[in-house]
């Protein structure tokens, strides 16, 4: 088996959609976007032993690998729409590649994705993936915007996944799926778009992703004890003060981050329900120019680690 019955392997698995005139078999795909949206790119690469390991998964490298990508759109309050996968795999092995479809393919249909082409060739594993969704022009959510008392809300529980990394082997099995199979909160960021006057996916880590959002100019106040908690994690790490550090510098939970105003017009369980996912309020913008996490006392820590880097010692 080569790289050409690989592609026709992937292209049988295909759904037919009318928003791709012509999809993978061509030299590029032709799409058909919605007339009067704007349409939204993202990219990102997973590599081996960065991302994951060789232990995991197709199908959850597969998952991962959709996700990590609608997280990014669901921070700009975009409709997912179109995918396009480049795989290099070290050598032709079809079951790996049924495996990675399972979960890739699967993440997608439950997005309403459709893949339209990419490229398959040969080396080191590694895997790409570009998303492109739509979104009303006049609802595009950034990161900038962010003003002096707006309120910093999460979805979801944070500290998850970085929990499964910390506990390796021992992680509860609970913890290791929040880091292998993430839910991306596309609703949450649809409904979020709204109101939020910044938005942003927390997958570098809370307080590294806060930094993005702030843009070196703001400010931030961060109580630690309002971090949401899964009971999961709370079981787990029992230790308050080992557990904040993995919520609040810990990556991978592809939550989502907003500031919105102070007395916005829904309120936080009206939003909640619409976003169908709870949204937790854990501190304020300020125009301090630093951030100050707080623990149960008010007292200011630290020495908590900002978040992930990719180039950092």
């Amino acid at each position: 088996m080569g790289e050409f019955d690989l592609i026709e392997r992937i292209r049988r698995r295909i759904r037919a959609s009318e928003s791709v005139p012509v999809g993978i078999g061509d030299d590029a795909a032709v799409i058909m976007p919605t007339p009067g949206r704007a349409l939204v790119a993202t990219t990102d690469a997973l590599v081996l032993d960065r991302h994951f390991t060789a232990a995991w998964k197709p199908s959850d490298i597969g998952h991962l690998a959709m996700h990590a990508n609608l997280s990014d759109l669901a921070a700009m309050g975009a409709r997912p729409r179109w995918a396009l996968l480049a795989l290099t795999l070290p050598q032709c092995d079809p079951d790996w590649l049924d495996g990675f479809l399972d979960g890739f393919l699967g993440a997608a249909e439950s997005a309403d994705v459709a893949l339209v082409g990419g490229n398959i060739s040969s080396g080191p594993l590694n895997i790409a993936v570009e998303l492109l969704g739509e979104v009303a022009p006049d609802r595009v959510a950034t990161r900038r915007g962010a003003c002096p008392g707006d309120r910093l809300i999460v979805t979801g529980t944070l500290g998850d996944a970085a929990a499964a990394l910390a506990l390796g082997d021992d992680a509860p099995e609970a913890l290791l799926a929040r880091l292998h199979r993430p839910q991306a909160r596309v609703r949450a960021g649809d409904v979020l778009a709204g109101p939020a006057h910044a938005l942003i996916d927390i997958s570098d880590g809370l307080l590294a992703d806060l930094g993005h959002l702030l843009g070196g100019q703001l400010g931030a106040e961060i109580h630690l004890d309002r971090l949401p908690t899964s009971g999961a994690l709370t079981a787990a790490v029992g230790d308050k003060h080992v557990r904040w550090p993995l919520q609040a510098g810990g990556g991978n939970d592809y939550e989502l981050l907003a500031a919105v105003p102070a007395h916005p017009e829904q309120s936080l369980d009206q939003l909640a329900e619409a976003a169908g996912t709870t949204l937790t309020d854990i501190g304020r913008i300020d125009d301090s120019g630093k951030v100050r996490c707080l623990d149960d006392r008010g007292r200011e820590l630290a020495d908590l680690v900002p978040g992930w880097d990719h180039f950092a010692s």
